[in-house]
């Protein structure tokens, strides 16, 4: 048995019905979707760290001569 996922767009209008009263300005957002996150254990996937360009000896040698 499949059940269907509500839309984000739909999702995003209830939730907005509740904080909507609230005034909830950005700090408090940020937040409460922290919190949220922790507490259905979701962790948000950090960027991969690429290894900076090393230019081969070959290509150096040619930037030093024309330098």
């Amino acid at each position: 048995m499949i059940k269907k996922r509500v839309s984000a767009k739909k999702k995003a209008r209830e939730l907005a019905k509740y904080f909507r009263a609230e005034r909830s300005e950005y700090a408090y957002l940020k937040s409460l979707f922290q919190h949220l996150r922790s507490e259905l254990e979701i962790e948000v996937p950090k960027p991969s760290k690429k290894p900076p360009y090393v230019p081969t000896e070959k290509e150096l040698k040619r930037y030093y001569e024309v330098v």
